[in-house]
């Protein structure tokens, strides 16, 4: 039984090799033609579309985009390789592109949130609204631009978190682009008895002693409102996004020890009781 089984197999080989070998003596230089051309696509298309990038890069487009057109590049020339080798094959090209036309069509409706993500992420690219290294504020967070795709944003905090952003959450939000910077705005409470102009001059000496607080966008000083204990002075001052709040808070400290040595006072909340006798 088993002698018989493995003549049987023998002979399968044997009429699939007699099949074959025509085959491959008509069709062989074609498929090994079209094999070739995929390979050295392959290769031809990264370099090339890496060579675009950094041509992109050194005509000071930004990043992002330059990027994207070196993929765009890569990825025209792997689809005409493509056609070229169904071409070597002698394979119909109609049919397969109306089938795939179709499969496009269904998968379309099929995954329309990753597609809405896509358009999103193009058109964000193409328009550039913000760039690798901006500082954004949209849906109540923020944090510095690290890489923008197709599918999603990906910010990162001052802690060092990183925030992903779905580009359809992008478009069509209002988005506060601030660059590099983020601006710090606060209140400094005054007591009425001591003179406004002296404590804006103390809080822009403050300013401009520390490093980090931004030289170019000028800090804004002035009296924000009269509040029930005292003159708020109202700050503005930009820096950078990575350092927010460890310069804020040094900030502050550097404005209390500059109140207690120019003897001003932040008043505290009071209320005067007067009693009277009948």
């Amino acid at each position: 039984m088993n002698h018989e089984s493995s003549a049987s197999q023998m002979f399968n080989l044997k009429n699939l090799a007699e099949q074959a070998i025509p085959i491959l003596m008509r069709y062989g230089f074609q498929i090994v033609a079209a094999l070739g051309i995929l390979i050295i696509s392959w290769f031809i298309s990264d370099k090339i579309g890496k060579v675009v990038t950094r041509f992109c890069e050194s005509k000071k487009i930004d990043v992002t985009l330059s990027r994207f057109i070196g993929g765009v590049v890569k990825m025209l020339i792997l689809f005409f390789a493509v056609l070229i080798a169904l071409a070597k094959l002698q394979i119909e090209i109609t049919p397969f592109v109306a089938a795939l036309t179709a499969s496009v069509f269904g998968l379309t409706l099929a995954i329309q949130g990753p597609i809405a993500n896509y358009g999103a992420g193009l058109a964000i690219i193409l328009t550039r609204p913000f760039v690798v290294g901006n500082t954004i504020t949209i849906k109540g967070v923020s944090g510095v631009i690290e890489v923008i795709n197709l599918p999603c944003t990906k910010l990162r905090s001052e802690d060092g978190e990183v925030i992903t952003i779905p580009n359809k959450q992008v478009v069509g939000e209002i988005v506060v682009n601030s660059f590099g910077l983020k601006v710090v705005e606060q209140t400094f409470g005054l007591s009425y008895l001591d003179d406004p102009v002296l404590a804006i001059a103390a809080l822009r000496e403050v300013l401009n002693l520390d490093p980090e607080v931004s030289k170019e966008q000028v800090a804004q000083v002035g009296i924000d409102s009269f509040g029930d204990s005292g003159i708020m002075i109202g700050v503005r001052y930009w820096v950078p996004t990575t350092k927010y709040h460890e310069t804020r808070y040094r900030v502050n400290l550097a404005v209390h020890q500059a109140f207690k040595k120019t003897k001003l006072t932040m008043p505290f909340p009071q209320r005067d009781v007067h009693m009277h006798s009948s």
